[in-house]
């Protein structure tokens, strides 16, 4: 049983699925057959959702149908704003997004029901429901009323809207959509593992994606395009950062935004993409050249001095500040961009389900007497 035994489950086949798989020796991450980073840089995240969800991409007028659906479903339900402003002031986005994303199990009349029809709808209700719960997190912690949509704008541009309480560019939307699409789903991090191990006891999807928005909170899963955006703002300078960064290599720390359990030693495609996002950003904006000289200083020092390469918090971090997006809400955002994801994972095991029950390696005494 030793030899079977991997700490952190790596590379441990878990589960098949027909939705995404990290090619690492092709660079290439696949979403049900396509190359992910070549459909973001061709369609939508309302793409996405057609594809994830519905296991093709769909046509004009299915996008169509998938943006009345969000519209359909997008009131949230006014006591889970009244729950969430009971918490205090203090309390962490990512706590609040725990809280309404359970709660709004309370409010779904058909909970019961876990046909591949009712869970259909429910990925809907909650790719709808919660960018506006990661929004209003902050709006409330600050004591202000959450800010409801707009019925003239789109999916994506709404959910910067609300976050901004301003109308975003055509460029702006361009970047968001981009950022949601390169999170919309990995293969098997702890967060979707977790929401299918809850899914294989039967457990509801609310449920499943609770569990999810736990898992994510922690720093060694999300959180870390937070940390990366408080080291540039800290350092202030590429020359600040290039001192910073040789600092903590110095004392041993752990550089957030580097590295990673399968890409190893090659860069996260997605980093490249947000990479040339901030670039594009940088051609017309001070502040966003000033953010990829940042960048590109701190990636070469890593390079040549640990062998590791950035992942995609890295450059999606300054990516998200340059869209008007508060830092506690970077890891909220990429929970409700994973939304899709995780809801076709849940989809998935429940269609071909057996419960997670592994077993452990023992290492405590025997024979003790009482």
């Amino acid at each position: 049983m030793s030899e079977a035994y991997r700490p952190g489950l790596e590379n441990v086949i878990a589960c098949e699925t027909e939705i995404s798989f990290l090619d690492v020796d092709h660079e290439e991450i696949v979403l049900r057959g396509y190359d992910l980073i070549d459909l973001a840089k061709k369609v939508s995240y309302i793409d996405l959702i057609g594809l994830l969800i519905d296991k093709r991409l769909p046509n004009d007028a299915e996008r169509q149908a998938i943006e009345r659906a969000l519209r359909s479903y997008r009131q949230v339900p006014l006591n889970i704003w009244a729950i969430l402003k009971q918490l205090p002031p203090t309390t962490h986005p990512m706590d609040m997004l725990r809280t309404g994303v359970s709660a709004l199990s309370g409010f779904d009349p058909n909970l019961d029901d876990q046909s591949p029809a009712a869970n259909r709808e429910r990925a809907m209700r909650l790719l709808a429901q919660v960018p506006q719960i990661v929004a209003a997190s902050h709006h409330i912690a600050h004591g202000a009323d959450p800010i409801p949509p707009k019925e003239e704008l789109s999916y994506v541009a709404n959910g910067l809207y609300m976050i901004t309480g301003r109308e975003p560019s055509a460029d702006e939307v361009k970047y968001f959509d981009q950022v949601l699409m390169v999170y919309c789903e990995h293969e098997l991090p702890n967060s979707t593992f977790a929401a299918r191990v809850i899914t294989s006891t039967l457990s509801d999807m609310y449920g499943a994606l609770t569990g999810a928005v736990a898992s994510l909170k922690g720093p060694l899963h999300g959180g870390a395009n937070e940390a990366v955006m408080e080291m540039l703002l800290e350092a202030e300078t590429v020359e600040g950062f290039e001192r910073l960064i040789r600092e903590k290599l110095a004392n041993k720390e752990k550089i957030m935004g580097f590295g990673h359990r399968v890409y190893m030693r090659k860069m996260d495609p997605r980093a490249q993409m947000m990479k040339e996002a901030l670039q594009e950003m940088a051609g017309s904006n001070p502040e966003a050249k000033k953010w990829l000289a940042m960048c590109v200083a701190g990636e070469t020092i890593m390079r040549e001095e640990k062998g590791l390469y950035p992942n995609l918090d890295y450059y999606a971090a300054p990516v998200m500040y340059m869209l008007g997006i508060p830092v506690p809400l970077f890891t909220p955002v990429f929970f409700a961009a994973r939304v899709v994801g995780l809801s076709a994972h849940v989809m998935e095991q429940l269609a071909n389900n057996r419960i997670f029950r592994p077993r452990v390696l023992y290492t405590g005494p025997r024979g003790l007497k009482a």
